[in-house]
């Protein structure tokens, strides 16, 4: 049975795709993440930096590897399902990837800095989140899994122009454009997005 792994962004929840989970095929092995020390997660003293999240992913696959596996990922969980497309080429079947930088400077786009209204949100998620200023550039025109790209055309973190040059970039992406879709529409347009993932993945 193909396994879909979904990861958050930085809220951090494995809650948070669950709203879509709950649409789409149930013949799927489904397997939530949840980032620790970010949003309201407990800490875990070995996880400081993305890089560690981007291990504890590629634990996982190797604990539960039995076959290709999809990865569907928002925001700062795009980045790390971003590199372990890289990475594993051979393992990751296709990536959905919404509202994220992946291998974008968002700076360039003009992309407003969530960090502040973060910390008011989450006053005890990890420091080193909040020193995440800028994604790293990923060759991102190396990933050949086809990839879903998801974005919507009400959200100052990932404006629409970053799924644009995602695109581009990517040689098997295809952007969806969800209208009045913000930062959270892969939670709370579920009923919209859900559809999209499930065609892409069957």
């Amino acid at each position: 049975m193909r396994k879909i792994f979904f990861l958050p962004g930085a809220g951090g929840s494995p809650e948070f795709w669950q709203p879509v989970a709950r649409l789409l095929p149930n013949e799927r092995d489904k397997v939530f993440f949840g980032w620790p020390g970010l949003g309201n997660q407990p800490h875990d003293p070995t996880i400081n930096s993305i890089d560690d999240l981007v291990r504890l992913v590629e634990a996982r696959l190797d604990e539960r590897l039995d076959g290709p596996v999809d990865l569907v990922a928002q925001s700062m969980g795009g980045v790390i399902a971003a590199r372990i497309a890289l990475n594993r080429p051979k393992i990751v079947n296709r990536l959905v990837l919404a509202v994220t930088s992946g291998g974008a400077s968002m700076d360039r786009f003009g992309a407003s800095d969530w960090r502040a209204e973060y910390r008011g949100q989450f006053p005890q998620a990890a420091d080193w989140i909040m020193e995440s200023s800028r994604s790293a550039e990923l060759p991102v025109e190396l990933i050949e899994a086809p990839t879903l790209l998801i974005w919507g055309d009400s959200d100052p973190i990932s404006p629409v122009t970053v799924g644009l040059h995602l695109e581009s970039r990517m040689p098997n992406a295809k952007l969806h454009v969800v209208r009045g879709g913000d930062h959270g529409l892969a939670s709370n347009k579920a009923e919209i997005v859900a559809p999209l993932i499930a065609r892409h993945l069957s």
